[in-house]
């Protein structure tokens, strides 16, 4: 993750993309786009992980518990389907 949010303060630092066509370039050219999806596979992984711990922690409840990790597993799923969405948009035009 670290990686990426480097690549990218390296690239847009110096200057932020002046148009919507120069970003949507750079995003969807092949190297991004699997950067950029390695990065959001990551930040989801991430995600899962920390709330995961956090719920098992402070809810009690078996039932209640298995709920949360259903509607968390649900949420990140759809997430993760939404940025898949808006790669394959921005690389297939």
């Amino acid at each position: 993750m670290l990686g990426f949010v480097v690549f990218a303060l390296v690239r847009w630092l110096p200057g932020p993309p002046p148009t919507y066509e120069t970003w949507r370039a750079w995003m969807s050219s092949s190297g991004t786009a699997v950067a950029f999806a390695g990065f959001g596979a990551a930040l989801l992984a991430h995600a899962w992980v920390g709330l995961r711990d956090v719920m098992m922690d402070y809810i009690a409840s078996l039932a209640l518990r298995v709920a949360s990790l259903a509607l968390l597993a649900a949420a990140l799923l759809a997430i993760g389907a939404w940025m898949v969405v808006i790669l394959g948009r921005a690389i297939l035009g």
